[in-house]
């Protein structure tokens, strides 16, 4: 009797836990909405975004926001490039078809230079010989002239005053073509540095012009003025969409 009693027991303990576990799960059940996925799905992937050239990775948060700073055009950058190396602010600059004219601009005054730099020596050489000869009176002082440099009919070189003329003549022209190479060096710096400035000059709808009438007392004439306003450029930091 009494192992029937113990088994009756164990039984209703039994069904008490089995009933008890079945409504903790229907509890669970009823609070989710057998459509709602949200479980399934993956958690976003943050990516990383870049300020300024660095790669930072925003923080891992449920609502965040992250924002891009836009890079500034920096001038000096650009002058201390073109002093550098002619060309290279105008690269900066993206203005890649300026590049050409500024080479161009300068192989005229270095080959102008090496042209008056050669006959400035063979004019030299010819001015000392001739003057050697002047003293001694021996021709063979006259032997290494450029044949460019004597008289076509007779084969005879010039006189002495002839020489240093030419002499005089192809030397200053070489040393204004290293003046103007430095010029147009300079000017290839000064529109590196304008127009790397006009980069971040507004030139937007911005810009207005108000037409204003006024009339003055004094001369009693009707006059009409000319305004214009000009906005300042803004850099503005452009948030990215948020991460949910």
């Amino acid at each position: 009797m009494s192992q029937k009693l113990f088994l009756i027991l164990l039984l209703c303990c039994s069904a008490c836990f089995t009933l008890s576990a079945q409504d903790s799960t229907k509890q669970k059940l009823m609070g989710r909405s057998m459509f709602d996925t949200s479980a399934s799905k993956p958690k976003p992937k943050l990516e990383p975004v870049i300020i300024n050239s660095r790669t930072t990775l925003p923080p891992d948060t449920a609502h965040s926001t992250s924002i891009v700073k836009k890079r500034v055009h920096d001038p000096r950058k650009a002058t201390i490039r073109s002093a550098i190396i002619p060309g290279w602010g105008q690269a900066y600059n993206r203005e890649y078809w300026k590049i050409p004219i500024v080479y161009g601009a300068l192989a005229i005054p270095v080959a102008t230079f090496v042209f008056n730099n050669k006959y400035y020596h063979k004019t030299k050489v010819a001015y000392e010989k001739v003057y050697n000869y002047s003293l001694s009176g021996d021709k063979n002082d006259l032997a290494g002239i450029d044949a460019e440099l004597l008289n076509s009919l007779t084969g005879e070189p010039f006189t002495l005053s002839t020489y240093s003329t030419y002499r005089n003549f192809y030397r200053q022209n070489r040393d204004y073509s290293v003046l103007w190479f430095l010029i147009l060096w300079g000017v290839n710096v000064v529109d590196a540095t304008v127009f790397g400035h006009l980069k971040n000059f507004d030139i937007s709808d911005d810009l207005s012009m108000k037409v204003k009438p006024t009339f003055n007392m004094e001369s009693s004439r009707t006059n009409i003025g000319l305004a214009f306003s000009l906005k300042k450029p803004e850099h503005r930091l452009k948030p990215l969409p948020e991460v949910r």
